[in-house]
């Protein structure tokens, strides 16, 4: 993939400077609106004239050009090039070529790689081919370094947790290695981006990433950081998982995980969570149902547990908040299998060190908030309708009935000076924004509890980041850092900043997974729908910018001629209609709510901006269309507003005031705002967010919107410094029947997701560039012997290193895939044909060279057996206790700062070729007994089993010899082996 730095060319501001080079270039239109549907007209011409151009070419009915390299010419060029490749003459013989077997075959189902994809490249070929690979159980194909996943519902039972992602996929094992790899060789930060629609099985496959993320930097499933994160993704799934329309286990939680890398060891993760769908707490959408977590826990709860919560004797249907809307949503698990999780999320939670009844307090006092009712009193101000509820509620979160009825029915004004009665409304709205404050901040505890149990150190401003880790607080912690008084003071701060500046040095390379919401149409969608579709929009305009526009771009400034320009639909208009600081959107909600207008007013006032905005059929004075990437979307705006303000009263809030509140937890949940209240000497009328802020302090100034955006902008800022790692999600059907393809379902996501363009542009166009350099630090052994290629790392070396790279490729009957190149000012442009044959022939060689160097390494040996053997040295005796006291508070800020255990000791070097055991060393092979039973990728090895141990294999795991196969297993399976003592010596006779 290309690897041009984005801040030339990938601008996602509120501006989008793409826009204004749009409007120079194309007729002016009305508005965003109008120029989006332009552009979705434009799609389906291109796309048929590209399918006649392929045709015409396949029959060869108009002249073919090509060629291996690119040379500049005057003649205008083809929109797309033939596939058959013609080969330059090398200079000198080449070497003879690898055998090697393409990724490709007769049938489309043999074809792993689109690539290579025989015939003309149409959107119903590329659909049947992953039809025909469906239906013989290949889920996964590729598209040059591309992934395609189709998620064919087979494993509806999978918890979408690491530790159920079990499944053996080769494409996403390879994805994860050259993850790795590039990150080792190049230092620079990984990113893995799943997108796709709601239901095209993201969460699953970035379950699987993570996984073997483990398996291949981190030691595998048995280390404690892998079962700390699974435990965690186990709790957050129940948490911000729900039944919807188009899925039944729907993740309304977006995850960024933060696996820090260094020297390709895995050593830190961070949970990053993007939480938008709050108001489903309180109000599910008709036909879809809430977080699965409620339904878990009525349905796992013991007899005196639920007695001891207040929910004994209440079901589903007693609940208002999990009532089911007509028509209702089909229950997404059985009741066993909801008591079954609910048993494992409170284990996990035990994992986490979090304690479970203070989690299952806060979500019995949210359920049954929900039964609360307010009715208007003599007086017209609010009175609670059942004491008895007030009083189940006032005792979980541990206040005052009396003193929970006021926080939600009076209101403070003229700074707290006076009370005012609230009406029945306000105090049911006050009401639901305290579940959803409840809900969400217990959330993030959970996410910063994960999190510190490896934390790495990090600039997102997201939901899990701490106060002292986000965005806005940076500069200024290290303006802190940096001051101090007198030379001793300065001496200190310089210090202290070196140590920072390493420690975030040392934290600089990552490799991420990023799962974040996908393009869902709900009937009608609501705000938090909007905002996540604008997600979905930005990340398409991420992939767009990286595959098409900057490849293209990069030809064009080096003067790379015969490069294939793929036509692609750009979004960025319907981006800046949503997010434009002047017109979008989301900014004229902002001044809707500062202005307290209604929801009428403010689709009026969109209506005025932007007069060809999509009208809702039927209209509907509330309601707007727009035409996303992937299809139109009807929005209800009737709480836009209330949602967009996402605002807490601060006399409720004062309730939870520690003098007050005897629930630590629900008093540590407010904590921020609770700190700003006591400073301004209590509640004046004013709010604060329900949901925590991006900054991570108390706020009562941002929107919903502006703090999405925060969030956005942070994570974006982190992409645009990543090498990207594409994975293209689809959906077999839209009834999630196992097993079922749907051509029409299909095709559509094919289409949204520019599937087609992508194939075309691998095949026959540019997608890959390297500079000379590090072209020839790679590629140099692949030239002619006899010259320095790697000392000489100029154009001349490349092209030769290409030339016979060239020779050495298979005919065009193997392949249709174009083996192309061409030399820029200062990159080599490869085609995805190109690129495959170079890393064929470099692996060819680095196996013959492996092959050389172990026979002579051998015939050294067998030649020479009596050699002199540098003497293993003698067992290291045990090192007595200092003279000197240490100052234990000294060591335990140490070990905390270099994220150091002091309750365990650090793991012995797995790498080393020998044990220990009673003091005596003992080398490998070793007779060692299994511990427990043990079954993985069809090996099964019972307790008590004496097996072979040949030596160390990855970190945390031994090779063992079982039945003649050698096996990698983790080294907590077998038991230490024992080292006998020599028996003394008889005594001697009388």
């Amino acid at each position: 993939m290309a690897t041009l730095g984005l801040s030339k060319v990938f601008i996602l501001d509120k501006y989008f400077t793409e826009l204004q080079k749009f409007w120079e270039t194309e007729k002016k239109l009305q508005d965003a609106s109008s120029s989006n549907e332009a552009v979705h007209l434009q799609r389906r011409l291109l796309s048929l004239s590209s399918e006649l151009v392929t045709l015409r070419n396949h029959l060869h009915v108009g002249g073919q050009s090509g060629g291996g390299q690119a040379q500049p010419s005057a003649s205008p060029q083809p929109a797309v090039p033939p596939r058959a490749p013609l080969l330059l003459p090398p200079l000198q013989p080449p070497p003879p070529p690898p055998e090697v077997r393409w990724r490709g075959g007769s049938g489309a189902g043999d074809v792993d790689d689109l690539v290579h994809l025989r015939g003309p490249l149409t959107e119903d070929a590329i659909v049947r081919a992953l039809q025909t690979r469906f239906y013989q159980n290949k889920f996964y194909t590729s598209v040059g370094p591309i992934v395609v996943a189709i998620n064919a519902y087979g494993d509806a039972a999978n918890a979408l947790t690491p530790a159920a992602a079990r499944a053996q996929r080769p494409e996403l094992t390879r994805l994860v290695r050259d993850a790795v790899r590039h990150q080792a060789d190049s230092g620079c930060p990984q990113a893995i981006i799943l997108s796709g629609v709601s239901g095209s099985g993201k969460t699953y496959a970035s379950m699987v990433l993570l996984r073997r993320l483990f398996d291949a930097a981190g030691g595998g499933p048995e280390t404690d950081a892998f079962k700390h994160l699974a435990a965690a993704f186990t709790v957050l799934r129940a948490l911000g998982t729900a039944a919807t329309r188009a899925n039944a286990h729907s993740t309304r939680i977006g995850h960024f995980i933060e696996v820090q890398v260094t020297d390709g060891a895995l050593y830190r993760t961070k949970i990053h969570c993007y939480f938008l769908d709050q108001t489903r707490v309180v109000r599910p959408p008709a036909g879809e149902r809430n977080y699965h977590v409620f339904y878990h826990m009525l349905a796992g709860l013991a007899a005196d547990e639920r007695a001891r919560l207040h929910l004994d004797g209440l079901t589903s249907s007693d609940l208002r908040y999990l009532a089911p809307a007509l028509p209702a949503r089909p229950r997404a698990d059985a009741p066993d299998e909801d008591a079954a999780r609910f048993q494992a999320w409170r284990g996990c939670l035990g994992v986490l060190g979090i304690p479970f009844l203070d989690v299952v307090r806060v979500l019995a006092a949210v359920l049954l908030l929900g039964n609360l009712v307010f009715v208007e009193s003599s007086d017209g101000g609010a009175e609670v309708g059942d004491d008895a509820t007030l009083a189940a509620v006032s005792a979980l979160l541990g206040v005052g009935a009396a003193a929970l009825a006021r926080g939600l029915a009076t209101r403070s004004a003229a700074r707290g000076r006076v009370r005012a009665p609230a009406t029945a409304a306000a105090a049911s709205l006050a009401r639901d924004s305290l579940a959803k404050a409840l809900y969400c901040r217990t959330v993030a505890t959970i996410v910063r509890r994960a999190n510190s149990l490896k934390r790495p150190g990090s600039t997102l401003g997201t939901l899990s980041s701490d106060s002292n880790e986000s965005v806005h607080q940076d500069a200024a912690s290290r303006r802190a850092s940096t001051a101090g008084s007198g030379a001793r003071g300065r001496a200190g701060a310089r210090s202290m900043a070196v140590l920072n500046d390493a420690v975030r040095h040392a934290t600089d390379g990552f490799v991420g997974i990023l799962d974040m919401f996908g393009f869902e149409d709900a009937a009608p969608s609501r705000l938090e729908h909007l905002c996540t579709n604008l997600c979905a929009e930005t990340m398409q305009h991420f992939y767009n910018t990286h595959v098409f526009k900057s490849s293209a771009e990069s030809c064009r400034e080096e003067g790379v001629t015969g490069a294939l320009e793929v036509e692609y639909a750009d979004n960025v208009p319907c981006i800046d209609l949503l997010s434009s600081l002047r017109s979008g959107l989301l900014a004229a909600l902002d001044a809707e709510c500062a202005a307290r207008g209604s929801a009428e007013q403010y689709v009026a006032r969109v209506r005025a901006a932007h007069p060809r905005l999509g009208d809702a059929r039927p209209p509907h004075p509330r309601r707007f269309t727009v035409r996303h990437y992937a299809g139109e979307v009807v929005y209800d705006a009737a709480d836009f507003l209330e949602a967009n303000r996402d605002a807490v009263p601060d006399d409720l809030l004062a309730v939870f005031d520690t003098r007050a509140c005897e629930f630590g937890f629900a008093t540590h949940l407010f904590g921020a705002e609770l700190k700003a209240l006591a400073s301004a000497g209590g509640p004046a009328g004013s709010a604060f967010r329900a949901s925590p802020t991006a900054a991570g302090g108390a706020s009562g100034g941002s929107t919903l919107t502006q703090d999405f955006h925060t969030r956005l902008d942070n994570l974006l800022r982190t992409l645009v410094h990543a090498r990207p790692h594409f994975v293209r999600c689809l959906r077999a059907n839209a009834t999630e029947t196992p097993v079922l393809f749907d051509r029409a379902t299909v095709a559509s996501q094919v289409r949204a997701l520019q599937i087609l363009e992508t194939v075309q542009l691998m095949a026959n166009g540019f997608p890959h560039r390297m500079r000379f350099r590090a072209f020839c630090g790679r590629y140099c052994g692949l030239g002619a012997r006899g010259k320095d290629t790697a000392a000489d790392s100029g154009e001349a070396s490349c092209a030769r290193v290409l030339r016979v790279a060239t020779a050495a490729a298979p005919p065009p009957s193997h392949s249709p895939a174009a083996i192309r190149w061409a030399i820029g000012k200062r990159h080599v442009f490869l085609s995805e044909g190109m690129r495959q044959v170079l890393e064929r022939m470099r692996r060819a060689r680095r196996q013959a060279a492996a092959r050389c160097i172990q026979t002579a390494w051998r015939r050294h040996r067998a030649m020479c057996p009596d050699a002199p053997v540098r003497p293993r040295p003698a067992p290291i005796a045990g090192t007595p206790p200092p003279d000197s006291k240490c100052d234990p508070a000294l060591v335990k800020k140490t070990c905390s700062l270099f994220g150091l255990d002091l309750e365990r000791p650090p793991p012995l070097p797995p790498s080393r070729a020998y044990t220990v055991s009673n003091g005596v060393k003992l080398g490998y092979p070793q007779q060692r007994t299994v511990a427990t039973d043990w079954d993985e990728a069809g090996v099964r090895l019972r307790a008590g089993e004496a097996v072979l141990a040949l030596g160390a294999a990855s970190r945390g795991r031994v090779s063992v010899q079982v039945g003649g196969r050698t096996v990698s297993v983790p080294h907590s399976l077998l038991s230490p082996p024992r080292a006998s003592r020599p028996a003394p010596p008889p005594p001697p006779p009388p």
